[in-house]
């Protein structure tokens, strides 16, 4: 495994750490609400369901670090290619049902993060 891909998996895996911390404890806080344009009303009727993503993130950042962390490089490998694949699918995912912008944002990094994986 080399740095750049070490450097670009981390990166994602503290995306999503910082999308877990917005959506399950700062949802209704003005920063959260501007990043995901929500209205106070909104964001107090969904508050449990953004919980609820934001566990999923933390599920995704997890198995990221996992993969980063793992002693057996190949197995390692294998595990951070396996969820930065599911970022990438989340991230298209929520640019054709929700906002574009989820595809710069989520899946940039994570695009980037595949293709070293692969490339090196």
């Amino acid at each position: 495994m080399n740095l750049i891909s070490s450097i670009l998996v981390g990166i994602v895996a503290l995306e999503h750490v910082y999308i877990l911390i917005l959506e399950m404890f700062l949802w209704t806080t003005p920063r959260a609400m501007r990043t995901f344009g929500t209205s106070k009303e909104l964001a107090e009727a969904t508050k449990s369901l953004a919980a609820n993503q934001g566990l999923y993130n933390g599920f995704l950042a997890a198995g990221l670090v996992w993969g980063l962390c793992y002693p057996d490089a190949v197995i390692g490998w294998q595990i951070q290619l396996f969820f930065v694949i599911c970022v990438v699918v989340a991230a298209v995912y929520g640019a054709l049902t929700s906002n574009k912008s989820i595809l710069l944002k989520q899946g940039l990094p994570a695009i980037l993060a595949l293709t070293s994986l692969l490339v090196f």
